[in-house]
């Protein structure tokens, strides 16, 4: 693997855009397997039964211990930690010091001063770095995704239980009444004799938990799983049904880290950051300033989560964007049936047709980005889009101008490259331009999944 910094594949490159939609890099994928039976019944089953998704490979850990370790978080993330005692999960989103989105993981407070930061390597790398300045009295391990690790298994297993059978399902294994847990509350249950970490978590607006602990007592704990599943309609999911659940819980999974400003604090990131920890921009968005593919906590629905309680580093920006309205809102974008089929139906007629659509997820780069039109201007960006077999549509998560956010607002998708860049993912094709209706986000659930 190449140790190149970023800062000098952009010297080479010339531009950053450059750089990032020609990098040979395939699309993300998830470490486990492909698919338990089909994907289409996978998906169907966190809403019908129960899913038991293995979540144990493609995130990766990063560990953080040490009396600065609260205080390095919040240095870093525009969320609150007043509240955050041990026992609790949050989602931590951290900005760029211009107040653009760098990421976001899941955080849990395991010990005193013990914290798990679980997600893609984006927030992983940017708080890694923080680390590695100096000025914060921690010890940091790291414990990357089973595709990067080099030897080994990971140090936790995590398996996701969602599902309306989902809390029958955890009173058959417990042998007892599931306990009451608030929302991103964690708790301890004993499974198999084994001692096992849960965190109260909903997925497409069902209920259910997620499970970890020791890597050494996780083919324990998925046996007892099974097992009690036989009764309840568990159904494993694989990656592929998996890779989509993001679309109905309203999740954007990888925004394009805003790690190219002028600031003297990103210039030093990109000489520390290897070229290979970016990953690759894909989606009809051409414009050749790498600002237009910047989003804000507020474009993406983590208003909410922004709190002026503490400094940290993009505050000041952040407090100016707050003033005014949010320019763009976060929803889901159904696309026409008709225009997906024509589509899908150009490759079987002489081409070039259009791009690929893979099935369940069309992702053919690590930050997919295309434009949104309403009468021929553009009004947002189409994030992240793939097949949900619930409700037999072809959906994306998009940002759009705020004024255009209302449910049943008729616009139009740009799919496909124009050049066609030379990522590995990408034929030869031409752009077309699919409809699609605006719907709320999250999708899946509606009526019924707790706000983010």
């Amino acid at each position: 693997m190449s140790t190149e910094s970023l800062a000098a594949a952009l010297a080479r490159a010339g531009s950053p855009v450059e750089l990032l939609r020609n990098l040979a890099f395939p699309p993300s994928t998830f470490p486990v397997r492909p698919e338990f039976t089909n994907w289409r019944s996978e998906q169907r089953s966190w809403l019908e039964t129960c899913a038991l998704l293995d979540q144990s490979h493609h995130m990766t850990d990063l560990f953080i211990e040490g009396p600065d370790a609260l205080r390095l978080l919040s240095d870093l993330a525009v969320n609150t930690f007043s509240n955050f005692g041990v026992g609790r999960a949050k989602q931590f989103v951290a900005v760029a010091p211009d107040g653009h989105l760098v990421g976001d993981a899941i955080l849990f407070h395991l010990e005193e001063e013990l914290f798990d930061l679980v997600g893609h390597p984006m927030v992983i790398d940017w708080v890694t770095f923080h680390v590695e300045r100096g000025g914060y009295d921690v010890e940091v391990e790291r414990d990357d995704n089973s595709i990067v690790r080099r030897s080994g298994p990971p140090r936790f297993y995590r398996y996701e239980l969602q599902g309306p059978t989902a809390p029958a399902l955890m009173e058959a294994v417990l042998g007892t009444a599931v306990p009451e847990v608030r929302f991103f509350s964690m708790t301890e249950f004993t499974v198999a004799g084994r001692r096992v970490h849960g965190l109260r978590h909903g997925m497409a607006g069902q209920p259910g938990f997620e499970l970890f602990g020791p890597w050494e007592d996780g083919e324990a704990v998925l046996d007892a799983l099974l097992r009690a599943g036989e009764d309840h309609g568990l159904v494993r999911v694989g990656s592929k049904a998996y890779s989509t659940a993001n679309l109905g819980s309203g999740w954007v999974p990888a925004p394009l880290p805003a790690v190219f400003g002028d600031d003297p604090l990103l210039a030093e990131y990109r000489e520390w950051l290897p070229v290979t920890s970016v990953g690759s921009l894909g989606g009809s968005l051409d414009s050749p300033d790498i600002a237009d593919y910047y989003l804000t906590p507020y474009d993406v629905g983590y208003g909410k989560t922004v709190k002026f309680d503490h400094d940290f580093v993009g505050r000041e920006a952040l407090e100016r964007l707050a003033e005014a309205a949010p320019p763009r809102t976060k929803v889901t974008l159904v696309w026409d049936a008709e225009d997906v089929t024509a589509a899908v139906g150009s490759l079987y007629r002489p081409g070039p047709g259009a791009k690929y659509i893979e099935m369940p997820k069309a992702r053919y780069a690590t930050h997919h980005e295309d434009v949104v039109l309403k009468d021929g201007r553009p009004v947002g960006i189409s994030l992240d889009c793939g097949y949900l077999a619930n409700e037999r549509e072809m959906v994306s998560l998009a940002t759009v101008d705020t004024a255009l956010a209302e449910p049943g607002t008729e616009v139009v998708v740009v799919w496909g490259e124009r050049p066609v860049s030379a990522k590995p993912a990408v034929e030869d094709h031409v752009q077309v331009e699919i409809r699609a209706t605006v719907a709320p986000c999250p999708y899946d659930a509606r009526d019924t999944y707790r706000s983010r």
